[in-house]
């Protein structure tokens, strides 16, 4: 650890908070220091971005957002994140500080691990990636300088296999990958380790990991990187010309269950490689097992005592217990909080238990009997925790069940007939799949699981569609709430004058409601913008030049359409809008104009008798005026008329009749 660097952020306290007490490390992109909370009075580890990343907008949040994402990731094997924040513009985080070193630290020590040490580190390694995939999340950068390796209770790590190993940066090298330019040239992992399709076609996924993690256990076993020397593209290329040697040509003696798990992960092929950590692990599992119960019984085989004085010092016990790192691990159980591993339980009485070295060998047929009982409590022992290890690793397991793309009914039932307990979380939408398809299982098919064990499904939600709430009449501010709370977009559109709706008041929506959209769909809501600025006026009964003048006056426009009436011609008689109502400066009026009543044909009553033609006019609504009457015929015929006959008059107009 480099504490010696004189740093002027050592002592500085930081958000009122976190007192830093020393640099840890200096990388390409942040610097970790050593702090006190003081708040809750521990150490922690804070680490804040250099000043030339800050400036970058994507890599901050970017950056800002996997730290959230990691921040609910609650592992035992995951370095954890507890708050985030800026310092002077530098954003930083507030993590776990774990004491001990770094894998990196460990291999330039040691050069290289025995297997079983290297598989029980790969082990929590991919325990700590496999709950990253599960959450959707790819590391990008899995390399010995992002694995720590905690002390143990001993206070070393020379017991390896007892260590707590913390997996670090998840998120990082994420964060600068988006915020770097296409044509940078550089590659966003350490070409030591990187996987050949990030070389290629600058993708990654989870199985890009899995083949950077079969690197660092080829580098735990033999001590040294599968390509090294020469210039960066260089090796990163030998990694897409190149298959992976196997360990035991550079190291002899290796098991070959390594070399084939090496050449599993580091598979150029992504899609022949294990989908992600968790079925990595599932096969690390399998030989760490199988490599831990062989060790057991050559260990014990070992012990059977030569001939001569000194065979009957006899240690059994001890070295079953030291070479059982598979079942259990001779430490203490003071572990603390930080370095717990997952499900430590209290020892058992036999974990224990101590001997007292035996008595003095004795020569003779004594001697004689006395080594072929303990040659007989070796073969018990060495069956009885064969049997055990059996049970313990291989015999209780067996196989999960294919389950996935069935019904729920179909997969409730063929998990149930295998004697499994079947659950279902909370389901996903999927926008492909049925409802009630299962989408995801946990443990994945063919992984081991315990007979009778929890078979957990997630169950496809169908595609995720949401109502578009109805808030018409509602305030503004009470639509949008509700809009986004349905996981739709709110968007204000154009607003609209309104005579019976305030201000601010939803007057339509587009699309309509209980209209199914997609999540992050947009909702266009139109606003009233209250009553219009102009009151109509009330135009009935005015005469047409009169109203057209008020109307232009008021910067209104006149449509005016003329209909036959009783009024007299040119009187208003109808308008729309009506009055009262507002209007906009330019609005058009429609006005309904009386064109005065119908006309009236007057007969020509030429020679009809004086008085039947005046009751003839008068039947049709036009007022007689006879003329010249004839003292001495009351009912002379009529000689003239006026207006001639065939003449179109108005109702109530004079006929003037001359009768003599």
């Amino acid at each position: 650890m480099d504490m010696t660097v004189a740093d002027s952020l050592i002592g500085t306290t930081i958000d009122g908070r976190y007192r830093i007490t020393g640099r840890v490390a200096r990388g390409g992109m942040a610097t970790v220091y050593t702090a006190v909370d003081d708040r809750l009075e521990r150490t922690v580890a804070l680490k804040i971005i250099h000043p030339s990343q800050a400036t970058n907008v994507h890599f901050v949040d970017r950056f800002t957002d996997e730290a959230k994402t990691i921040a609910r990731l609650t592992h035992p094997n995951v370095v954890a994140v507890y708050d985030q924040g800026r310092h002077q513009g530098l954003p930083y985080l507030v993590m776990e500080y774990v004491q001990g070193r770094t894998l990196r630290d460990l291999l330039t020590q040691r050069r290289r691990l025995n297997p079983v040490e290297a598989l029980a580190i790969l082990e929590q390694m991919l325990s700590a990636i496999a709950a990253a995939h599960r959450a959707g999340l790819v590391h990008r950068d899995v390399k010995p300088e992002n694995v720590l390796v905690a002390e143990a209770p001993s206070g070393g790590i020379a017991n390896l296999v007892d260590s707590v190993v913390k997996v670090a940066d998840f998120g990082l090298a994420r964060a600068v990958e988006a915020s770097s330019s296409d044509d940078s040239g550089q590659l966003m992992a350490t070409v030591a380790y990187v996987a050949p399709e990030l070389v290629t076609d600058g993708r990654s996924d989870a199985r890009s990991d899995v083949y950077s993690a079969g690197v660092v256990l080829f580098e735990m076993l033999t001590g040294k990187v599968p390509y090294d020397g020469g210039e960066p593209v260089e090796i990163a290329w030998k990694h897409v010309d190149n298959d992976v040697p196997a360990p035991s040509s550079i190291v002899k003696g290796l098991p070959t269950v390594l070399d084939d798990l090496v050449a599993r992960a580091t598979l150029r092929d992504p899609g022949a490689r294990p989908t992600d950590a968790g079925a990595l692990l599932a096969e690390v599992q399998v030989v760490r097992d199988d490599l831990g119960a062989a060790n057991v019984e050559t260990a014990l085989l070992r012990q059977v005592p030569a001939r001569g004085p000194a065979a009957d010092a006899t240690r059994i016990v001890p070295a079953v217990t030291t070479m059982l790192p598979s079942v259990g691990s001779a430490a203490k159980n003071d572990r603390p909080a930080w370095a717990r591993l997952p499900d430590q339980g209290p020892r058992t009485r036999s974990a224990q238990r101590r001997y007292a070295a035996p008595e003095p060998a004795r020569t003779g047929l004594l001697g004689d009997r006395r080594r072929l009982f303990i040659l007989v409590a070796v073969a018990l022992m060495v069956l009885t925790i064969a049997g055990s290890t059996w049970w313990v690793t291989l015999g209780r397991y067996t196989d999960a069940p294919q389950l996935l793309n069935s019904t729920r009914t179909v997969a409730e039932q063929e998990g149930t007939s295998q004697g499994f307990e079947v659950r279902f979380d909370a389901g996903r939408y999927d926008e492909n799949a049925p409802k009630d398809v299962v989408l995801g299982q946990d443990p994945p098919a063919g992984e081991r699981i315990v007979k009778g064990g929890i078979l957990t499904l997630t169950l496809s939600l169908g595609p995720e569609r949401y109502p578009v709430p109805d808030v018409v009449g509602l305030e503004q501010s009470a639509a949008k709430g509700q809009i986004e709370d349905s996981k739709l977009k709110y968007k204000e559109g154009t607003g609209q004058y309104s005579d019976t709706a305030d201000k601010g008041i939803v007057l339509s929506t587009n699309p309509k409601a209980d209209e199914q959209l997609k999540p992050g769909d947009t909702v266009t809501v139109v606003v009233s913008k209250g009553k219009a600025p102009i009151s109509v006026p009330d135009l009935g009964g005015k005469n047409i030049n009169d109203a057209r003048t008020e109307l232009q006056n008021l910067g209104l426009q006149v449509v005016e359409q003329y209909k036959d009436s009783d009024k007299p011609a040119d009187t208003i008689i109808g308008q729309s809008p009506k009055a009262g109502t507002g209007a906009e400066k330019d609005d058009t009026i429609k006005l309904e104009v009386s064109k005065g009543p119908p006309l009236v044909t007057v007969p020509d009553l030429t020679n009809q008798p004086c008085q039947q033609a005046a009751q003839t006019l008068q039947g049709m609504g036009l007022r007689v005026r006879v003329d010249n009457p004839n003292p001495f015929n009351p009912n002379p015929p009529v000689r003239q008329q006026n207006p001639a006959g065939n003449t179109q008059v108005a109702p109530q107009s004079e006929v003037v009749l001359n009768c003599f």
